[in-house]
C-alpha cells in the first residue's frame, strides 16, 4: 500500500495565497539579478518565511514556487507579510536615504564658516566617516572636502564680484573661509582662472580676442585668451553670442580678431563642416575639478560615437553621478572642441544640448557620414 502523501505548499497562517512566481516571469529574472533598477516597481514575498523584500535584496534567493509579487509595500503588509530587516522595503529606497543624508551634509558645509570635519559630518548622519565619504562621492561626484572647497570658492567669487563692495581682496579671501592668504594665492589661478583683483574687476586687465562668423549651423563666436580658446558659442543670431561673452567677462578688454585670428576661426568653422579635419588647438578650460574630469572624458569619445549620461558617469568612475555629469555637459562653453553633443539619453534620444537639439543632430550626422565614408 502506497503511503506517500501529496506534497502541499507551506503557507504561513494569516497569509493570503496568490499567483506563484514562474521562471518565465521577467520579474523573477530581476530578483535573480538583484536588480536595483527594479526597486520600487514591485516587491516580492516569500510564503515560507513570511517576509517581503525589494528585488535588489541580498538575502538568499528563495524558490520561485514560494514567491509572489506585490505592487507596493503597503500591499505586501496588507497580505500579512513583514518587511525584511536587510533591505528594509518599508522605508524609502536606499538611494533616496543616501541622497537625503548627503543633502543634509551639503547644507551643513554651506552654512559653516569653517568646513566641518568628515568625522563631524559622519556623526551627524549616524554613519562611519568611511561610509559617508563613499556615498557622498557617489551622489555628488565630489568628496566632502572637495565640495567644501567649491563652496568656499563660490563664496569668494560672490564677494569679489559685488559691485562697489568696500571689502578688500584680502578681506574677501578670509571671509570666504580661507585660512591663509598665501595658500589661496598659490591656487588662485585654478580657482578663479585669473588673479583675484582681475576677477573682482570682472576680468579687467584681461584681453580676449574674438570673432563672429557664419557656418552651416548658424552664427558662431570664437574667443581666446593668451592661453587658448576660451569660448566657442553657437546660435541663430550673432548679437546674443556677443552679449553672452560680455556677461562672462564684463570688464575684460574684448578685441575684434585680426587676420591671424580670423584664420583660427576659419579652422573652427572648418572642423564643424568637416569633423575629420580635427581641431588641434590649445584650449583655455576653466571649471571645477569634476567638470574638467567630465570634459576630459568627453574628448575621449571618438567622432561618430555616442555615450549615455549614465555610461559617461561610469567611465569617470562615478556611476551614481549621472545628473552631475549632465550639469557638467551643460556648463561646457567650448562647443565641438569639447564634444558634449556626443552624449545622449539612455534610450539614444537627443536632448539637453546647450546650442539646440537640431545642431546636435546635425553634428552627429556629419561625424557618422564621414566615419562611414
Amino acid at each position: 500500500m502506497d503511503t506517500t502523501q501529496p506534497t502541499t505548499r507551506r503557507t504561513r497562517p494569516g497569509h493570503r495565497r496568490g499567483a506563484c512566481a514562474t521562471r518565465e516571469d521577467p520579474r523573477w529574472a530581476q530578483i535573480l539579478a538583484r536588480s536595483a533598477e527594479a526597486d520600487g516597481r514591485f516587491f516580492y514575498s516569500v510564503d515560507t518565511t513570511g517576509v517581503f523584500c525589494r528585488p535588489s535584496c541580498g538575502a538568499r534567493t528563495p524558490r520561485p514556487e514560494h514567491v509572489r509579487f506585490h505592487e507596493s509595500a503597503a500591499a505586501a503588509l496588507a497580505a500579512g507579510f513583514r518587511p525584511c530587516r536587510r533591505c528594509r522595503p518599508d522605508l524609502p529606497p536606499l538611494a533616496e536615504r543616501h541622497a537625503a543624508l548627503v543633502a543634509e551634509s551639503c547644507r551643513r558645509i554651506e552654512a559653516s564658516e569653517t568646513p566641518p570635519t568628515l568625522q563631524a559630518l559622519a556623526q551627524a548622519c549616524g554613519l562611519s566617516p568611511h561610509h559617508l565619504h563613499r556615498i557622498f562621492k557617489t551622489v555628488t561626484g565630489l568628496t566632502p572636502k572637495a565640495y567644501a572647497a567649491s563652496c568656499r570658492a563660490r563664496r569668494l567669487r560672490t564677494a569679489l564680484a559685488q559691485d562697489g563692495g568696500a571689502n578688500s581682496v584680502t578681506e574677501a579671501i578670509y571671509g570666504a573661509g580661507y585660512q591663509s592668504g598665501s595658500r589661496f594665492y598659490e591656487e588662485s589661478d585654478r580657482v578663479l582662472g585669473m588673479a583675484p583683483r582681475a576677477y573682482r574687476a570682472g576680468g579687467a586687465g584681461m584681453t580676449i580676442r574674438f570673432a563672429i562668423g557664419e557656418c552651416s549651423l548658424g552664427a558662431i563666436l570664437v574667443a581666446a585668451t593668451e592661453r587658448g580658446l576660451c569660448a566657442i558659442l553657437m546660435g541663430d543670431e550673432p548679437e546674443p553670442l556677443l552679449r553672452e561673452l560680455q556677461h562672462m567677462f564684463p570688464q575684460a578688454e574684448l578685441l575684434g580678431g585680426d587676420a591671424a585670428f580670423e584664420r583660427l576661426v576659419a579652422r573652427v568653422v572648418g572642423f564643424i563642416e568637416a569633423p575629420q579635419l580635427g581641431l588641434d588647438l590649445p584650449l583655455d578650460i576653466r571649471g571645477t575639478a569634476f567638470q574638467q574630469r567630465v570634459w576630459a572624458a568627453l574628448r575621449d569619445i571618438p567622432p561618430g560615437s555616442t555615450l549615455s549620461y549614465a555610461e559617461l558617469a561610469r567611465r569617470i568612475g562615478m556611476p551614481a553621478a549621472t545628473r552631475a555629469v549632465a550639469r557638467a555637459c551643460a556648463g561646457n562653453r567650448l562647443a565641438v572642441a569639447i564634444p558634449c553633443h556626443r552624449v545622449v539619453r539612455q534610450d539614444g534620444g537627443l536632448a539637453g544640448y546647450r546650442w539646440g537639439v537640431d545642431r546636435k543632430r546635425s553634428l552627429l550626422a556629419r561625424e557618422r557620414e564621414e566615419d562611414a565614408a
